[in-house]
This record gives C-alpha cells, structure tokens and sequence, in this order.
C-alpha cells in the first residue's frame, strides 16, 4: 500500500459506528510516515475525524496535522450543510414549494453533488498535484452507496461522479465490519456483515474494487482465567467463519483490528493503531 509514488486513493466505508474513521486516519498516519504527502478527508456528518486527530477540522478548508513525517492535511465535509445549503438556495428561487418527496430526493441528491465537487477538487485539482495518497473516511453505508450511484438519478452530476468512479475504480477500496459493542453482540455483528456483503455488491456493481476487509475490536486469546473473555472470544471466532463463508466476503484479505486498552486519539495512537492493522 506504501509502494510507489503515483497518486493512489482509498476508501473505507461500512456500517455506522464501528470504528471507519480510526481506521482511516490511521492509514492516513501510515502513508505520512512513510514519505507520502497525504490528505484524508471525511464525508461523515459525525465529526470523528476531528476527533481522532484531537483537532478541529471542521471549517470546510484542509488542516496541517502535526506529528507525522511527511505533510498530512484532514478535512471534515459536511454532506448535511450541503443539502442545506441547496435547500436554502431553491427556496430562495421560488423552487421549495409542493413536489413532495420528489423534491425531498432531488434537493438531497443536489446535496450530495455539491459534495462530489468538494471530493472532486482533491481527485481533479493542479494545487494537490504534490499528494501522492487520498484518504477517504466515508458516511456510513447508505449515503456512501448514494454518493456513488447519484448518476442514476441526477444528471447533472453525471460527469463529475462517472470521473470520480473511474478515478476509484483504479485504486484500492477497503471497508469494515465489526463485532459490535454492548449490546446483543451477536445480533449487531451479524448485521455488520450483512450490510457489509451488500456493500460489497455494491461497490462491485458500480466498479469499484474492494480488497480488504477489516474486523474492529478483536479480542486476543486470553492468558487468563476470564470466563467472560473467552465466552466473548468464542462468539467472535464464530462471526469470523460466518465471514469467511459469505460468499461476497470471502475472497477479500481479512485485517483483524484488536481491541486495544488505549482510546485511539491523537497521532501517537493512530500510529500504534496502525502498525498493528496496516501491514
């Protein structure tokens, strides 16, 4: 993933709240720090990215992050301000009154093309010529999946989004599943994996590579006598057969992320983070 020095980009997707954003930062870190100027932007309304970075990112312009080897700039875009802001500017124009849903789809989707002009300007534009890596931490799957397919229903867009896929679908995707958190743990982790299947299909449907797959908060065999870490584990084993036989999952390389005792915040972390996942 480090080798070479033509422009690559990557995007990581996947169910809302497992983990998409640490993992995306932390590929960002890596790349720095291996000589590739980098940017990572993130299209999630969450503001996380902000977070892992323990910076402000949110002011719609790219951000140095310090403490990284080569120059590393984050950007948080707001896709909701987007459709806000198309909102605003058709009601303004006489067009906000009736159409009903309609009209509730077209200004969303408008929305999400003002996005992928946003998105466009790191893939396309002379100034960014110098980064050789593009981070993509996407919404969760939904707005993700309609970002990408917006050509079936919005022409306007079509020449930006067709560039935009042809410029992914030369690179590498990733996206995630994971084991969830406290609740029904074994219920959430099979969800995961559903959406994270038709996701895949996805993204195949509309082109766009996918290589690995990447499992949060692993639990590593444990050393000790913890009746609940080993019952906790042997739920986690059977998710990955699961995994392992779906056939839209299967094929992909499976990264296991470990739950760590640490809160993945700032770059230090990133980097432990990803030296452990990003081999």
């Amino acid at each position: 993933m480090v080798a070479g020095t033509q422009r690559k980009h990557y995007m990581l997707g996947g169910k809302g709240g497992v983990g998409k954003t640490s993992c995306a930062a932390s590929l960002a870190v890596k790349f720095a720090n291996h000589g590739h100027p980098t940017i990572v932007i993130s299209t999630d309304p969450a503001h996380s990215l902000s977070d892992s970075f323990a910076q402000d990112l949110s002011g719609g312009t790219l951000v140095p992050v310090e403490g990284v080897d080569s120059p590393l700039f984050a950007l948080e875009i707001n896709p909701e301000k987007a459709r806000e802001e198309f909102r605003t500017a058709s009601q303004g124009s006489g067009g906000g009154g009736g159409g009903g849903d309609g009209m509730k789809d077209l200004m969303d989707s408008m929305g999400l093309g003002m996005l992928a002009d946003r998105v466009m300007q790191f893939v396309e534009s002379q100034q960014y010529n110098m980064f050789t890596r593009i981070v993509f931490d996407t919404a969760p799957t939904g707005h993700t999946l309609r970002l990408l397919s917006l050509p079936d229903f919005l022409d306007a867009s079509i020449g930006k989004m067709m560039k935009l896929k042809k410029k992914l679908a030369s690179t590498t995707s990733a996206f995630k599943s994971v084991f969830g958190k406290e609740k029904k743990q074994q219920d959430v982790a099979v969800m995961a994996i559903s959406e994270s299947s038709r996701l895949h299909a996805s993204l195949r449907k509309e082109c766009i590579p996918v290589q690995r797959l990447i499992v949060n908060q692993v639990l590593p065999p444990s050393a000790s006598d913890c009746k609940f870490c080993a019952m906790k584990r042997k739920d986690q084993m059977r998710v990955l057969e699961t995994i392992m036989s779906d056939p839209q999952l299967a094929n992909l390389r499976l990264v296991q992320a470990p739950l760590v005792d640490v809160e993945i915040r700032g770059v230090p972390a990133l980097k432990f983070m990803g030296d452990m996942i990003w081999k």
